[in-house]
């Protein structure tokens, strides 16, 4: 076999390295081993399958075997890496019980993450049936099983995955309860006031329980029928009847092949990667969520965990592999968004209780329309500024077309733009599109009112 770029794990990563690689190398060979049974595919989509919003787990395939075929990618399905021989450039792996060895003249890793369980008694060896994750198109398959048999679905977490998830289970007309650890929902993406404005509008449809842990579960049969929490705050104890249970307390690196080999893991556990995807070990790269890189506004380590940023880790370490150079940015910003609910959601930037800097920050609620045209909907935006510089280095919205507002903001922080000229953007109006001054511009302006009075 002729040595090439060999690509460990076929997930948005691992997959869009092949592609680029590819485009940066038209002859080399790239191969791509993969443990699951599926090629690339959409995580992200897994809750609105088991809504019915999207029809099958197959719809989230977004490139078969045979797209690589065409496209000259060796893709191998259900193959296990074994062992990484770095002194003799060699990838071993195991596929139907067969022993393959792949050279490569570049790595990539991109092993992605494993879910993180917390501590929950009876909980320390396997799941019971009736408990489950939600990183695989298994994980969501197992759990549409049972969903016509059961009623009172608790989901462990309240980050974008757990309230999907909790929109999905709503919409198949379940009694949905959601427990969070921490005091308020969005906990990793939202300041805490925001939080609370959205986490009283979806009390109307389902229950949340924050400040609470689930401490163990009660198994009957191989099935978990009641778990015991906590409140963290009283001290006090529940008892809850349960019939079907969802970890989704968010991912942990899988790094056991980058540590074998001695790849450099970071503070946060993940393999730690320069700005062209490389680890501390030449001609390996590693991307997507068994990574960590740089938060652009703190600086510090940031575990990559959106599919955003492991497409761009994908990007360059498929062109570097392949003999281009490409280079990240000094910093990712973490843009993020979801809706559930029908309520929008978007973040950028880390949540204020994070940065060490001295922040002013800015809320406004306002409509997406002119006060005086019908249709218009309340748009909540908040805006983070560094008190010392008066640069934008933040932003949360949620309302309609949150997602468009945060990219607007998302610009104003990557180029660093001062409050002063961040309220004097020019946004479109028209009566039945946008009001003549957008809420991002009106919360710019308070802003900037607050650091001249600072």
């Amino acid at each position: 076999m002729e040595p090439g770029i060999v690509i460990i794990g076929c997930g948005a990563a691992g997959g869009t390295a092949a592609q680029f690689a590819r485009k940066t190398d038209r002859k080399i060979p790239v191969v791509i081993l993969e443990k699951g049974k599926y090629s690339q595919y959409s995580k992200c989509g897994l809750p609105y399958v088991i809504s019915n919003g999207i029809p099958s787990f197959d719809d989230l395939v977004e490139f078969s075997e045979e797209w690589f075929k065409k496209a000259r990618i060796d893709l191998y399905l259900e193959t296990i890496v074994e062992t990484i021989d770095v002194e003799n450039k060699q990838v071993i792996a195991r596929k139907n019980n067969e022993e393959i060895v792949f050279p490569y003249t570049s790595l990539i890793i991109a092993t992605g993450a494993e879910a993180r369980i917390p501590p929950i008694k009876n909980l320390e060896k396997s799941l019971p049936k009736n408990v489950f994750l939600l990183r695989t198109i298994e994980d969501g398959k197992g759990i549409v099983s049972i969903l016509d048999e059961i009623d009172k679905p608790v989901i462990v977490g309240a980050g974008f995955i757990g309230l999907e998830l909790a929109e999905s289970f709503h919409k198949r007309n379940k009694d949905v309860t959601i427990v969070e650890a921490l005091p308020s929902i969005l906990p990793n993406t939202l300041d805490k006031d925001m939080s609370i404005s959205i986490q009283k509008e979806l009390s109307k449809y389902l229950t949340i329980l924050v400040n609470h842990l689930v401490e163990e579960v009660h198994i009957n049969n191989g099935y978990v029928d009641s778990i015991t929490l906590r409140n963290t705050e009283t001290k006090e104890q529940m008892k809850m009847d349960v019939d079907l249970l969802v970890i989704a307390t968010g991912t942990k690196p899988e790094v056991t092949l980058a540590q074998q080999i001695g790849c450099r893991i970071g503070e946060t556990g993940g393999v730690i990667v320069n700005n062209r995807c490389m680890t501390s070990i030449p001609n390996i790269y590693a991307i997507g969520d068994c990574t960590e890189y740089h938060d652009f506004i703190t600086g510090n380590s940031m575990l990559v965990g959106l599919g955003s940023i492991a497409v761009r880790q994908g990007i360059v370490a498929g062109v570097n592999a392949a003999g281009g150079n490409r280079f990240l940015p000094r910093g990712f910003l973490q843009t993020c968004t979801s809706r559930f609910f029908n309520i929008e959601v978007a973040s950028v930037g880390v949540p204020s209780h994070r940065i060490s800097n001295d922040i002013i920050s800015a809320r406004y609620t306002g409509s997406s329309l002119p006060e005086y045209y019908p249709g218009g909907n309340p748009v909540t935006v908040k805006i983070l500024v560094d008190r010392e510089k008066g640069v934008v280095i933040g932003g949360q919205v949620f309302g309609e077309n949150a997602a468009q507002r945060i990219n607007t903001i998302a610009c104003a922080v990557r180029n660093q733009m001062h409050i002063d000229d961040f309220r004097d953007l020019e946004t479109a109006y028209a009566p039945p599109i946008a009001p003549t001054f957008d809420p991002i511009t009106i919360t710019g302006e308070v802003a900037s009112m607050k650091w001249r009075r600072k």
